[in-house]
């Protein structure tokens, strides 16, 4: 069923529209210059033809099959369009209006649903801003087009979603899939995770939810997902002033706090404080392989951020250990000035060869479980950072153990990011940014295991 939501062969968009910046054109626009290949079908009574496509008065017009219609009418007008999709035999149906149970009209909600119950429609929505499958260039939304990528962003919030999709363009993080399913009248989180649960083009999971329906279908989704790739969740209205909000917003109830951290734990699902880290660790669970333990290898040019770096870890219930002897005995060619502790520091001497001896050293030998490489490079020149990502993206590759680089200085080392970014090594800001990314591996690990 689902596959007609994500990779239909036509699409029709009921309440498209000649005028720029309506919901109804930009979504089309979206849908026709995002390359999607199939059929498009705008629909609009008033109208013969929409962005050089032809316009159809209805959705009965059409003579070929229609597999998406993405309703964007007034919300008087939904149940008659659903009734129309139901007619026309076109079974996944998103409904991107407003104006149902979140302001409190949940008759008009429920008669939309009985309508698509008598036809077998399924619907996601309403309240919500689309879906997209990067991999199929089916941008169905009126919000930015991110790029390809092996993650999935699932958000009970379209607004929210929309802030993400841009976020991700600029951050350069590539999605699979994109759901916004807003009030959740029919297909809800639940139905949602399942299907991304066996989605060959999704690495890891990300949700924002605000309120469930049905706790335990909820569970036992999460828990399917976790069987078989990471689930990471960000639960809004936590506090009782979110709650409120959350009520007014999607029209759910938030629940409590500690009932939602239990069942987070108990199925698997790594929980993030928010957005930036929900996709920080989404990346290194995407990109790299979990860790086998718990043990990390720190190495850097600077003692301030390798200690943030450890407390971070420390605290998150890593371990910062010492070398082993043979370790040791690899480092023998780094200058006294140099730190052969763990932290490893470079001090002055981390050139891009000599980072990229010490690494190997480091691995030389199966102790670590994970690296983390640290790197300040000076104002004044910070060509050798961009050369020492280059570098180390080859070593990391070969050495095979997940690592994260923590590249700092802004500005200086945007070059460097981009390298690590190609070559699909993840890089963070800050050392603690770094260490919760590395955490999330070895969350994970640790819940398969279980």
């Amino acid at each position: 069923m689902f596959s007609k939501f994500f990779e239909p062969n036509s699409v029709a968009i009921i309440g498209a529209s000649s005028k720029p910046l309506k919901v109804g054109h930009e979504l089309l626009k979206n849908v026709i210059d995002g390359g999607f290949s199939g059929k498009i079908y705008p629909i609009n009574p008033a109208a013969e033809e929409i962005l050089g496509l032809k316009c159809y008065p209805s959705i009965l017009d059409i003579k070929e099959p229609v597999d998406l219609a993405i309703i964007v009418v007034p919300a008087q007008a939904v149940p008659n369009a659903v009734k129309q999709c139901g007619e026309k035999g076109t079974k996944a149906v998103v409904i991107i209006s407003a104006g149902f149970s979140e302001i409190g009209n949940k008759k008009l909600e429920e008669e939309v649903v009985q309508v698509a119950k008598q036809y077998g429609v399924r619907i996601i929505g309403p309240n919500c801003t689309g879906i997209i499958n990067t991999h199929q260039n089916l941008y169905a939304t009126m919000e930015s087009r991110a790029g390809k990528g092996d993650i999935a962003f699932v958000t009970q919030s379209g607004a929210l979603g929309g802030a993400v999709l841009a976020w991700a363009i600029e951050k350069r993080i590539g999605l699979s899939k994109f759901a916004s399913y807003g009030n959740g009248c029919d297909v809800d989180e639940s139905d949602l995770l399942n299907y991304l649960a066996d989605d060959p083009q999704t690495k890891v999971i990300t949700l924002y939810i605000e309120g469930v329906k049905n706790g335990r279908k909820f569970f036992e989704a999460a828990k399917n997902v976790t069987r078989k790739k990471p689930l990471i969740a960000i639960k809004g209205g936590l506090s009782a002033a979110g709650a409120r909000s959350v009520a007014s917003h999607t029209g759910s109830l938030a629940g409590n706090e500690a009932v939602y951290r239990t069942a987070f734990k108990q199925a698997g699902v790594i929980e993030a404080d928010g957005i930036e880290e929900m996709f920080d660790m989404a990346r290194a669970l995407a990109y790299l392989e979990p860790m086998k333990g718990n043990k990390v290898a720190i190495l850097t040019n600077s003692g301030g951020p390798a200690v943030l770096a450890t407390d971070a870890l420390e605290k998150l219930g890593m371990k910062v250990p010492e070398p082993t002897e043979r370790i040791l005995k690899e480092l023998d060619f780094l200058p006294p000035i140099c730190s052969r502790k763990n932290p490893f520091d470079l001090t002055a001497e981390g050139s891009p060869e000599n980072y990229v001896k010490a690494f190997q050293a480091i691995f030389s030998e199966d102790y670590y479980d994970a690296g983390l490489i640290i790197d300040v490079p000076i104002a004044w020149d910070a060509r050798g950072a961009t050369e020492a990502a280059r570098l180390l993206s080859e070593a990391i590759k070969k050495v095979g153990k997940p690592t994260v680089t923590c590249w700092m200085s802004g500005h200086l080392v945007k070059d460097a990011v981009v390298v690590f970014e190609e070559n699909k090594i993840p890089n963070y800001e800050t050392p603690k940014r770094a260490a919760r990314a590395l955490w999330a591996l070895w969350s994970f690990k640790k819940e398969v295991k279980k």
